[in-house]
C-alpha cells in the first residue's frame, strides 16, 4: 500500500485540561526505524495513564482524586508515571490494534499485513526485565491517537481473532494491568478476590482474569452498572461502597484485594483481608492519599504489592487467552479520533461500564 506523507493525529501540546489536545490533519507520518514496524491504527483504547499524564496527576504536588482537569501546581517539569517529565508535543494512546504496513531495517518483511495489538511496555532489548529502563507507548514515545504509529517489532504482537479492531483495542492496558496485579499477588484457585471499581476497564479485567485462575470473585460496583458487571462472571456483586463492608461480605474470607481505586474507603478494604492476605494495587482513581493503620498491616501478616511494570510474558499470555476465547472484551463506546476530547470526558465521568476506544 502507499503510505501517505501526512496523517490525521490528536496531539497533546502540554499539561492541562482537554483543550491541550490539538487536532491535526497534516501531521508527518512516522517512518519505522531499524527494528521497528509501522502500524496503520484501526482503533486505540483510552486509559487512565493518558488522563493522568495529560493533567499532571503523577506530580507529587497533587494529592486529590483523578479528575482529568488541570492542576495549577503542575508544570512541564512534572513527571509521567515513570518519574521523568514528558516531552511535548506527544501523541498519546497506548492500546493499539491495527495492521503492520511497513517495516524498518532488520524486521522480516513477511510481517507486513499482520494484525496486531500492542505490548505497551517499551523495554531495553538487552535488559528486558529491568524496570528502571522501561517506558510506555504514548508516554515515552508517540502512540496510537493517529492514523499511523511506529513501535519496536517485539511490541507488535500478532493476534488471530474474529473480534473487531475496537474490541481488541480494549485489552492491552486494562487487561495487562489486571493480569500483572494478579500475577504479582499470586492469585490462584482457592483465593477469594475482592475487586473495587469492577465496572471500570481494569476492574472488569480483574474479574475475568481472576475467575480464569479459579478464584472466587466479589465485585464492588455502583448498582446502576450491576447488569454489565454480571456479564463478566463474578460470584457476587455488592454496591460500590457499603457503609460496613465486613457486614456486607458476611462469611466471605477475602484473601486478596485487587485495587485501582484507593481513596477514603481504602481502610475498609484492608480491614476485611484475612490473616496472611494480599493487597495488590495499580491505581488510585479515588485518591492517592489513604489512612493506613500499620497495626492492621503487621499484626495480620499482610503482604502489599504495587504493580506497574508487568512481567514480559504477561502480554504474550493475554494474546493466548484472547485467541482461545478465554476472556472477552468489555467495549462501552467507540468515538471517532477527532472526538477524543469528548471520549476522554466520557471516560473520566465513569458513567460507562467497560472500555472506550477511538478510531481514526
Amino acid at each position: 500500500m502507499t503510505i501517505p506523507a501526512t496523517m490525521k493525529a490528536m496531539v497533546l501540546k502540554g499539561h492541562g485540561d482537554l483543550d491541550q489536545y490539538h487536532w491535526h490533519e497534516d501531521w508527518p507520518t512516522p517512518n519505522p526505524a531499524p527494528g521497528e514496524v509501522l502500524v496503520a491504527v484501526g482503533a486505540c483504547g483510552l486509559n487512565n495513564t493518558d488522563v493522568n499524564t495529560r493533567s499532571g496527576w503523577y506530580s507529587k504536588t497533587v494529592s486529590e482524586a483523578t479528575t482529568g482537569g488541570a492542576y495549577d501546581e503542575v508544570s512541564d517539569e512534572d513527571p509521567t508515571w515513570g518519574g521523568a517529565p514528558i516531552t511535548f508535543p506527544r501523541i498519546q494512546g497506548a492500546d493499539v490494534c491495527g495492521r503492520v504496513v511497513a517495516v524498518g531495517a532488520g524486521v522480516d518483511p513477511a510481517r507486513i499485513g499482520e494484525r496486531i495489538i500492542s505490548d505497551n511496555w517499551l523495554r531495553d532489548a538487552d535488559d528486558l526485565t529491568n524496570m528502571d529502563k522501561a517506558g510506555y507507548l504514548g508516554s515515552e514515545r508517540d502512540g496510537g491517537y493517529a492514523q499511523y504509529t511506529t513501535m519496536p517489532d517485539r511490541n507488535a504482537l500478532t493476534v488471530r481473532s474474529d473480534l473487531t479492531d475496537a474490541e481488541l483495542a480494549t485489552f492491552s492496558c486494562s487487561y495487562s494491568t489486571a493480569e500483572g496485579m494478579l500475577t504479582r499477588a499470586k492469585v490462584a484457585d482457592g483465593d477469594t478476590v475482592l475487586v473495587p471499581g469492577a465496572s471500570g476497564g481494569v476492574g472488569g479485567a480483574l474479574v475475568q482474569l481472576a475467575k480464569r485462575r479459579g478464584a472466587r470473585v466479589i465485585a464492588l460496583a455502583s448498582e446502576a452498572k450491576h447488569g454489565e458487571v454480571k456479564k463478566l462472571g463474578p460470584d457476587r456483586i455488592l454496591p460500590r461502597g457499603p457503609a460496613d463492608l465486613r457486614a456486607a461480605l458476611g462469611d466471605e474470607k477475602i484473601t486478596v484485594v485487587a485495587d485501582v481505586v484507593g481513596g477514603d474507603y481504602w481502610p475498609q478494604l484492608i480491614d476485611v483481608l484475612e490473616r496472611g492476605g494480599r493487597y495488590t494495587c495499580s491505581g488510585a482513581i479515588a485518591g492517592p492519599m489513604v489512612d493506613f493503620d500499620l497495626r492492621t498491616f503487621y499484626l495480620r501478616d499482610l503482604t502489599f504489592t504495587g504493580s506497574t511494570v508487568i512481567d514480559p510474558e504477561v502480554m504474550q499470555n493475554l494474546v493466548h487467552y484472547i485467541e482461545a476465547g478465554e476472556i472477552r472484551p468489555a467495549l462501552a463506546a467507540t468515538y471517532p479520533l477527532e472526538e477524543l476530547r469528548e471520549a476522554q470526558a466520557a471516560f473520566i465521568s465513569k458513567t460507562h461500564a467497560g472500555n472506550i476506544v477511538v478510531t481514526p
